[in-house]
């Protein structure tokens, strides 16, 4: 099995990070007088730099998910978190990430961006990973796969002997995107991080703990890729108003684990509800927030729902997910506007 050193960019190791003026000196004084960072001096709660290493937020990850702080890493929404990996990991015009569609599209956009070949193995038909093919389909050059589990758009978890399996046998960085992790009863693969030096996983604070707008994306990998990671990140990537909100709401913990649960009874009763359309063929097994439904015309449902005043997603251009729409749980009230506009479809 390759290293972490042997899997890194030669470019990546030779960096040496840029130490801002908050890296230099962390102590939190009051009556030290900052004159260090050419920032404004003038109190008005953001005049000045926020803490780079965002310890205040990690502080409180690290007790929630029982993880230490040195595996944790921060960054502005997931797709930051993912780009700094295949820019870590992927040399351009020569490295390839695999990824298993239909899945989160952001894995092809961000190797694209950095001219980084994807390579793409599809899901079975119960949308599940074909190990073997993913393994044929690797060569010395691929550095990064991509499992999102539960996924996105099929709403299913991938099976963990599968995900083992993979963890053992692939020469790379294995990334397990876990967005949706805290709507599924299967347990996070963070319990086992220690297990894997080539496990990565990718969390979120926009699905679960209802903080899509600030931009926050969780890391947590070993201490080694964290710390290469933490190299070249932008040293204030995560804003003061953003870490502030945080913290705030992730003390709420009874607030969150409420509307999780709430989110989950609604799930199954718009399942339920689903079962008496005549035109849904099919209710794909939710593990999400959402629900996969394959419909007789996607797309004439969609704009049918658009005038009804419901706006779905249309996934009927998605590999496996023909005539397939996506439907968020939303509130109970939503819920019921979302079952009468289905009915009254013709």
């Amino acid at each position: 099995m390759a290293t972490v050193q042997d899997l890194l960019r030669p470019s990546i190791k030779a960096l040496k990070a840029y130490s801002s003026a908050r890296d230099e000196f962390q102590e939190e004084t009051s009556n030290m007088v900052f004159i260090d960072a050419n920032e404004n001096p003038f109190n008005n709660g953001v005049n000045r730099y926020p803490d780079p290493q965002q310890n205040a937020v990690k502080d409180l990850l690290s007790e929630i998910k029982n993880i230490s702080k040195s595996n944790i890493l921060l960054g502005n929404g997931s797709d930051e978190v993912l780009d700094l990996l295949v820019r870590a990991f992927c040399e351009p015009n020569k490295d390839n990430i695999i990824i298993l569609p239909p899945t989160y599209g952001m894995y092809e956009v961000l190797a694209n961006l950095n001219a980084v070949e994807t390579r793409k193995v599809l899901l079975s038909e119960d949308f599940q990973p074909e190990g073997d093919q993913i393994l044929k389909v690797a060569d010395s050059n691929s550095k990064i796969l991509f499992l999102c589990s539960p996924n996105n758009p099929s709403g299913n978890s991938f099976k963990d002997h599968e995900v083992e399996a993979l963890l053992k046998k692939f020469e790379g960085i294995v990334v397990i995107d876990e967005a949706y992790i805290d709507f599924s009863n299967q347990d996070s693969w963070l319990d086992r991080l220690s297990e894997f030096p080539n496990l990565v996983i990718t969390q979120t604070l926009s699905k679960a703990y209802g903080m899509a707008g600030i931009r926050l994306g969780l890391c947590y990998a070993s201490e080694e890729i964290i710390k290469v990671l933490n190299t070249i990140k932008p040293p204030y990537n995560i804003n003061v108003l953003t870490q502030n909100k945080a913290v705030e709401l992730l003390k709420q913990t009874d607030v969150i684990s409420d509307e999780i649960d709430s989110i989950l009874i609604e799930r199954s009763r718009l399942i339920s509800e689903l079962k008496s359309i005549a035109y849904v063929e099919k209710i794909y097994p939710s593990d999400t927030n959402f629900v996969l439904v394959k419909v007789d015309d996607a797309t004439k449902r969609y704009n049918q729902l658009i005038k009804e005043g419901v706006v779905v997603r249309n996934r009927t251009t998605q590999p496996l997910c023909e005539n397939c729409l996506r439907l968020t749980v939303g509130t109970p009230s939503e819920n019921k506007t979302l079952i009468t506009a289905l009915t009254k479809l013709q």
